[in-house]
């Protein structure tokens, strides 16, 4: 089926079945360029929550469309590749952290939104990488002892900014972790006049060398914002097209050209079509876990 004829049939389905399409930075460019909205996993959910849309499509992957399903209980959420996981969120389930916390009984539990629902709703408290600083900061003033998964980077990240130690899961991603200190210092020596900026998902000697470290949505702020015209991007190269796009006459270049995420490559615009035509692959979320889940979620929007 040619190309346009596809993205007509999908918005007329759209319109048809009111959906929505949430696009995370991560996908593919012609993803992006059929999302009503783009950005980061919560932003995204957050957004969906807020329109009368009856369908959200989230172009993702799973913990992203549970995400979603826990913020819009009353909406249908249809994930178009069923498949489409996430290794770190993987690395972690609510058993694993059942003992842990049995280790740890005074800890406060806190978890990366790169989670499922069943490990949020064992956690007192939810984080992004863009909040997850201003978070431990306000659970320190309550508690002393915090558990925190499943990234271990993030969390190495976040102690020496704050300057206390966690209770650490061995988790991480494998797109991010792929990227070595080699190919900041390669990158540079070709566009010595760049702005690096990585993903605290990123390795502490990979953050070390950036100039900027903060999340997908933090860096599209700061490219849009400062004068400054050539960066290097140390995160998945999806995100690029959307940087390409919202700032014509700036520079980006990946630190590595093999930061993809082939999850998040799953999703093609024919599987939202599929999914927009048929309905298929809905997400469901028990319902006591979807309370439990919202209750981290929601301390986390009040605080952050």
């Amino acid at each position: 089926m040619p190309f346009m004829e596809i993205v007509d049939k999908i918005n007329n389905l759209k319109k048809e079945k009111n959906a929505v399409i949430l696009v995370h930075n991560y996908q593919l460019p012609e993803i992006h360029d059929i999302a009503d909205f783009v950005g980061d996993s919560l932003g995204l959910s957050i957004e969906a929550a807020k329109t009368d849309a009856e369908v959200i499509v989230f172009c993702g992957v799973h913990f992203m469309a549970e995400t979603a399903k826990i913020l819009s209980p009353q909406k249908t959420v249809l994930l178009p590749d069923k498949n489409a996981g996430c290794p770190m969120a993987d690395m972690i389930d609510a058993e694993s952290l059942t003992a842990l916390k049995a280790k740890h009984p005074q800890a406060v539990a806190l978890c990366y939104v790169n989670t499922s629902a069943a490990v949020k709703a064992q956690c007192d408290y939810c984080c992004t990488s863009a909040n997850a600083e201003k978070m431990v900061r306000h659970i320190l003033t309550k508690h002393q002892e915090i558990i925190f998964v499943p990234d271990k980077y993030l969390a190495q990240f976040v102690s020496a900014q704050v300057g206390c130690k966690f209770v650490i899961w061995e988790g991480y991603c494998p797109i991010h972790a792929a990227i070595i200190p080699e190919h900041i210092l390669r990158a540079r020596q070709l566009h010595p006049q760049a702005k690096v900026i990585v993903h605290p998902e990123c390795s502490p000697e990979l953050t070390a060398l950036a100039d900027i470290v903060t999340s997908t949505e933090g860096m599209c702020k700061y490219v849009k914002n400062t004068a400054d015209t050539e960066f290097i991007i140390g995160t998945e190269i999806g995100i690029i097209h959307r940087m390409k796009k919202d700032n014509p006459g700036k520079y980006f270049y990946p630190a590595s050209d093999k930061a993809v995420c082939p999850n998040m490559k799953r999703t093609t615009l024919e599987k939202v079509l599929w999914s927009l035509t048929d309905m298929t692959h809905e997400i469901t979320v028990p319902q006591d876990i979807m309370d439990k889940a919202r209750l981290a979620i929601e301390r986390m929007v009040q605080i952050a």
